[in-house]
């Protein structure tokens, strides 16, 4: 080696650098290499000059460069020359090294006769940069699966949720296509859901699946069911696991991974991802697919669930309602009901309408103090109390509620109940109603000119002192009339800036709806008050709206 301008021989400089500089000559043998060789690979620089370059290299990879060397020195066009490219080299210990390497060719000076260098290559360990890589990559798998998760949260059930699933992975993961499996009744995997790319439609594979289904340990769903972790498939067109070659092949399908969906142990469904392009799956990203099964799986479980218990609550819900309002001789009924915001399952609020054995009806609108089953307990009491009580005076009939809900409430925390109760009888002329109040907003009734005021006297609550009296008010009602009974979800509900419906709006609604016409006014109640909470940060309170109408 030549000295530099500096004193410093030019393989002193080379054995300073951390890389490992092979120089081979046209002949592919090595004609130099750095000290560095040995913490890379583990050879003394003396043992390997003289020897063929395919000596650093894995046998699989020999045969291969001893062409490529021997096509780049006839033309000088080489894929490696001029890039820095990772390749495994062959560690003395027999183990392979990843490393990467940058070859250049040497052209040497015309006064130079006797150089016999033809191309360097530079060898730097890359195990530091694929940990790396590796690194990022299993972020970018963890960021995906939590926007998968994130994705999930805005599904109000499961079935959506499922649908949700597969599109999201797809984009998130970067695959072509996806496939759902569920277990059905007869323990056995059926298709659920197929989702592809706009640019990798998969006809065959979704017409071939939909009529298929999996027992565990058949085909890649099969056999992630019954492995229970994620499998892939590198060539899906012959791997045995596979059973839709057809399929595959006609789609242009290349590589596939299926990873369960668990809930504890209680398998939830499978996901196959698929790809056009032939792809590594790096066990980091099956590691990520594991969790994700199970983080999936947890939250699906949890909304499956919930959704479980929001049909109980509707049951529950139902059961306090009448399924359908009676037809009341000469009287014209509507009314309407919305549960609550979705912290509330079930709400408080309830309206009945019973016949008594007289010809006359009772008519009860209540409210009860919460939400939940405890309150519904409350509100069944309620209901079920006027009913056994009906033969009575309003007065009678709130007075035999109040003694109920104070022996069934016992040391249990205070769940008190406002209502209204009425008693309709046929009048000479219209209807005449007698109206017992008990801490309820008072009724309004609208006379034949359309003109709305409350009625009634306001009375203490029920539920608290076994004492409370209760004053009744006759009303008659001419024909014409309309009398329109509500719950403080109603006058209570509040826009963004927290200002509520009052009174006074609820008296303009009621006024200005058509006379005598008791669905009309519900539905002017009802659009009011939604208009009231559109866009509000405020959960809204249970509502329910009766009206009752003597036709003219």
């Amino acid at each position: 080696m030549p000295e530099l301008n500096s004193g410093l021989s030019a393989a002193a400089l080379l054995a300073a650098l951390p890389d490992t500089v092979v120089v081979a000559d046209g002949e592919g043998r090595i004609a130099y290499v750095s000290p560095a060789v040995t913490a890379l690979l583990g050879h003394q620089p003396a043992d390997l000059v003289g020897k063929p370059l395919q000596v650093l290299m894995p046998e699989r990879l020999r045969r291969g460069h001893g062409e490529g060397f021997s096509r780049y020195r006839a033309t000088g066009e080489g894929k490696l020359v001029g890039a820095t490219t990772q390749v495994p080299a062959l560690h003395a210990a027999g183990h392979e090294v990843a490393a990467d390497l940058t070859l250049s060719r040497l052209t040497p000076a015309p006064e130079d006769t006797d150089q016999d260098a033809f191309v360097v290559g530079v060898l730097r360990d890359a195990s530091t940069t694929i940990l790396l890589e590796r690194q990022f990559e299993v972020s970018r798998y963890l960021a995906a699966t939590l926007r998968v998760t994130a994705a999930l949260t805005e599904a109000h059930d499961a079935d959506l949720a499922f649908h949700q699933l597969l599109p999201t992975l797809c984009t998130e993961l970067d695959w072509d296509a996806a496939m759902l499996w569920q277990p059905d009744e007869r323990g056995r995997l059926v298709h659920a859901g197929t989702w592809s790319a706009p640019d990798a439609p998969v006809p065959s594979l979704g017409a071939d699946s939909a009529g298929r289904s999996f027992r565990r340990g058949e085909g890649l769903p099969g056999h992630a069911w019954q492995r229970r972790v994620p499998v892939v498939v590198e060539d899906l067109t012959s791997d045995p696991r596979v059973v839709r070659h057809q399929a595959v092949r006609a789609d242009g399908l290349s590589t596939g991974v299926a990873f369960p969906v668990l809930h504890g142990d209680e398998l939830l469904a499978v996901c196959e991802l698929f790809s056009t392009d032939s792809r590594p799956v790096p066990p980091e990203l099956l590691e990520v697919l594991a969790h994700a099964g199970r983080q999936i799986g947890q939250f699906l479980g949890r909304l499956r669930a919930e959704s479980d218990v929001r049909e109980l609550a509707d049951t529950l819900q139902r059961s306090l309602l009448p399924s359908h309002l009676p037809a009341i001789p000469g009287v014209r009924l509507a009314a309407r009901y919305r549960a609550g915001g979705e912290s509330a399952l079930v709400g408080g609020d309830t309206y009945d309408v019973t016949p008594l054995p007289d010809g006359r009806w009772m008519v009860l609108i209540a409210d009860v103090c919460g939400t939940g089953a405890e309150a519904a307990a409350v509100t069944a009491v309620t209901r079920h109390t006027a009913r056994a009580a009906a033969t009575g005076s309003p007065a009678e009939i709130l007075r035999a509620v109040n003694a109920a809900l104070l022996h069934e409430q016992g040391t249990a925390p205070l769940r008190f109940v406002t209502a209204c109760c009425l008693v309709l009888e046929p009048a000479a002329r219209g209807l005449r109603v007698r109206l017992g109040v008990a801490g309820h907003p008072l009724p309004l009734v609208t006379d034949p000119d359309g003109d709305a005021r409350p009625v009634g006297t306001a009375g203490r609550p029920l539920g608290i002192d076994a004492d409370v009296e209760f004053t009744e008010t006759v009303l008659e009602l001419p024909p014409g009339s309309t009398l329109v009974l509500y719950t403080d979800g109603v006058t209570e509900a509040r826009d963004d800036a927290g200002q509520q419906f009052g009174e006074d709006a609820l008296l303009r609604v009621v006024a200005g709806a058509p006379v005598a016409d008791p669905e009309a006014v519900v539905a002017a109640v009802s659009a009011a008050v939604e208009a009231q909470l559109a866009g509000s940060r405020h959960e809204p309170d249970d509502l329910a709206v009766l009206a009752l109408a003597v036709p003219r």
